[in-house]
Parts: structure tokens; C-alpha cells; sequence
């Protein structure tokens, strides 16, 4: 139990920093928003629990390849913000393209793996 608490404890807290961060500063707040910190916590939490290095490796190219639907996000969201679209339907269409980029992606990821 401790440990599931350290492990919600560590991801909260980053999460928290890169907002307080960004506060004071975009490019900082950015800076550690880019930092591919959940991953990487993701890859310690497994690696710890299961001590599967396989398993780690196909997370990891998984991850490769869903980066680029991710960016749909930051690519949508300020473009629809400096066209004047409110902050809440901006996010929401960001989301919504964003989730059809993964699930293109992920579709072709499963076509090629056959």
C-alpha cells in the first residue's frame, strides 16, 4: 500500500510542478511538460514490478510511434484559441482530433503487426 501511495504521491507532485511552473513561466512550465516524465516513471514502475525488460521494450517503441497523434493536441488547441474559439471548446475539439489520431494510429500499428 505504501508503495501505490508513492507512486500517486510521485505523479501528483509532478503534475503540480508543471502547473506552478507554469504560472511564473510558459517556456519553463513547457520545458518540464516536455520531459517525457510519465513515461519514464511508467517504465520504473513497471521495470520494478515486473523486472521484464521485454515488456519495457515494447512499451517504449509503442510510445515512439504515439507521440505523433499526441501532437495533434498542441497543434489544434492554439490554433483554435487565436481564432477566438473559448477555451473549453478548444480544449474539447483538441481532445476529440487527438483521440482520432490515436485511434488511426493505432489502428495502423495493429494492420502492420498483422
Amino acid at each position: 500500500m505504501i508503495y501505490l501511495m508513492t507512486k500517486f504521491a510521485t505523479t501528483a507532485l509532478i503534475v503540480v510542478l508543471v502547473s506552478e511552473l507554469a504560472r511564473r513561466s510558459t517556456m519553463a512550465g513547457a520545458i518540464l511538460a516536455s520531459i517525457p516524465t510519465v513515461s519514464v516513471l511508467a517504465m520504473i514502475w513497471i521495470y520494478l514490478e515486473t523486472r521484464d525488460t521485454e515488456r519495457l521494450a515494447a512499451f517504449s517503441a509503442d510510445i515512439v510511434w504515439l507521440v505523433l497523434p499526441s501532437l495533434v493536441l498542441f497543434a489544434v488547441l492554439p490554433a483554435l484559441l487565436r481564432m477566438g474559439v473559448g477555451f473549453w471548446w478548444s480544449l474539447a475539439a483538441g481532445i476529440a482530433a487527438t483521440a482520432l489520431a490515436y485511434w488511426g494510429s493505432v489502428s495502423l500499428m495493429t494492420w502492420f503487426r498483422g
